[in-house]
């Protein structure tokens, strides 16, 4: 029998914020009962297991991430869709740790193909339209873009720009610009 009060929303909501706080990787059904001052088996109405917890805190980020982007993006092209969608990447990893860390956990198909994730690869390639790459070049810079923001941001986030100059800030515009100038000219293939 569930809990009153407990939903599976609620359980991954905080299964969420618990990831903030603590690191995705800490987060398990049995630290979701602690925080809930209750026992392990009184969330097993709601989830399946530690990794179906993990899965459902990732759909949520992926959710929020794709949110964030769209509004990010509504109505600018060019660079400057380029520099808000890098911002909500950024932004959101700073504010959510737990979150982003989530937002790269492994899915099946299915669940990826039905995942916010999609979206966010949309959402992507509108960026892309402003710079007029066809296929198979479009995919490349797709990748390109997610490699650049999630290395840059894992390695900002773990404190490996704090302790030399140029400010991190001036580091993450230049590449933006340097981003922008590539995709404006990408090289043809041969």
């Amino acid at each position: 029998m569930a809990r009153a009060g407990l939903t599976t929303e609620r359980l991954v909501r905080a299964g969420a914020e618990l990831a903030d706080e603590v690191g995705f990787d800490q987060v398990t059904v049995s630290a979701l009962a602690r925080r809930f001052d209750v026992k392990v088996a009184s969330l097993y109405s709601h989830l399946r297991n530690s990794q179906d917890l993990k899965t459902r805190i990732a759909l949520l980020a992926l959710e929020e991430l794709a949110d964030r982007a769209a509004e990010a993006l509504a109505g600018r092209s060019g660079k400057d869709a380029l520099g808000a969608f890098a911002h909500v990447y950024r932004d959101y990893a700073r504010a959510h740790p737990g979150r982003y860390a989530a937002a790269r956990h492994p899915l099946d198909s299915a669940t990826a193909a039905g995942s916010a994730g999609v979206r966010i690869a949309q959402l992507t390639r509108a960026v892309l339209r402003g710079y007029d790459l066809t296929e198979p070049d479009q995919t490349h810079a797709v990748r390109l873009l997610g490699s650049v923001f999630h290395g840059y941001v894992s390695l900002e986030t773990a404190g490996g720009f704090s302790h030399s100059a140029p400010d991190s800030e001036e580091s993450w515009a230049r590449i933006l610009d340097a981003l922008d100038s590539l995709l404006r000219t990408w090289p043809a293939h041969p």
